[in-house]
């Protein structure tokens, strides 16, 4: 059978309320015992004399035994010290400069900056692509500054990472005609290497002191020769002579393409637009991939044989 619990005192709240302490006051919030406090147990600081800093004769001398060198840079102890320092540094200069007024990217002067085989002969130390890249992104950001508001030491700052050559800043000869009313243009195709002199006549060609049909056996090399001049109908309005060396005759056929296209450009400089369209212009620079080892040639394999 259940028994019925029965207190013989009466429950009460275990924290001071209105209700069950009617005839008692609340305790105080921060009531606590007072503690006796006695000062004649406790020892009395003395301060060391002070030092006199207005002559070198009342410093004391360093203690060498216990010196140690403190490294110039924070990133003495990192993998890379220079890379970062390098990488500080720029985020610095751009955070300070980057209200400065910039140019268009397009208007900004061209600069070749160093590749990262170059740069890690520069700081002796083996830095990734991915990270010379953010060192890259933030030059370019740097070089959109105007010119006219680039500051001294940004200036400065920027020389380090440029080429020793700009390739950007070499500006090609124009081609003229001579005395003779020649005009002079070099092609290369793989190994071969052609000197067209073109000279207004009657559509002679004389390549080698041969001509076209002596050289090149091949319809197709003939054609390739001669197809700036048949692009633009201009066959029978000047004469080619023209000296080539190097490789086979389909790599010197290409190379009077390219040669011929050149000298023409300089007798007519508007046909640049149509040769352009013939595939005249542009210099082919493939070449025959080299043979491998362990293979038949640049990519064959031998033939698998199971046993």
């Amino acid at each position: 059978m259940a028994r019925k619990l029965t207190f013989k005192f009466p429950l009460r709240c275990l924290y001071w309320c209105p209700r069950c302490c009617t005839n008692s006051a609340p305790p105080a919030p921060n009531a606590s015992k007072p503690r006796p406090f006695s000062t004649a147990n406790s020892v009395q600081a003395i301060a060391a004399p002070a030092i006199d800093f207005s002559s070198t004769d009342n410093i004391p001398p360093p203690n060498i035994k216990n010196a140690r060198v403190v490294p110039a840079s924070p990133s003495y102890f990192s993998g890379r010290p220079d890379f970062t320092d390098n990488l500080l540094s720029l985020q610095t200069l751009l955070r300070k400069y980057q209200t400065l007024p910039t140019v268009a990217p397009g208007q900004a002067p061209r600069i070749a900056w160093r590749t990262v085989s170059q740069y890690r002969l520069l700081v002796g130390e083996p830095v990734r692509a991915s990270k010379y890249h953010q060192i890259i992104e933030i030059l370019k950001r740097l070089n959109q500054i105007h010119p006219a508001v680039m500051p001294p030491d940004l200036h400065k700052a920027m020389q380090i990472y440029k080429r020793d050559i700009n390739p950007y800043a070499v500006v090609r000869r124009p081609a003229i005609i001579d005395t003779d009313g020649r005009a002079c243009g070099i092609g290369k195709r793989k190994s071969s290497s052609a000197k067209v002199y073109l000279v207004q006549g009657q559509g002679e060609v004389l390549i080698n002191g041969k001509s076209v049909n002596e050289v090149f056996g091949r319809i197709h090399d003939r054609e390739s020769a001669l197809w700036p001049l048949k692009a633009t109908n201009r066959v029978d309005k000047y004469n080619v002579w023209a000296l080539v060396s190097g490789g086979g005759t389909t790599g010197q056929a290409e190379a009077l393409t390219l040669g011929t296209a050149k000298a023409l450009m300089v007798h007519e400089p508007d046909l640049k637009p149509a040769l352009r369209r013939a595939g005249c212009v542009t210099r082919d620079p493939r070449r025959v991939e080299r043979k491998k080892p362990g293979k038949l040639k640049a990519r064959k394999m031998p033939a698998w044989v199971k046993r």
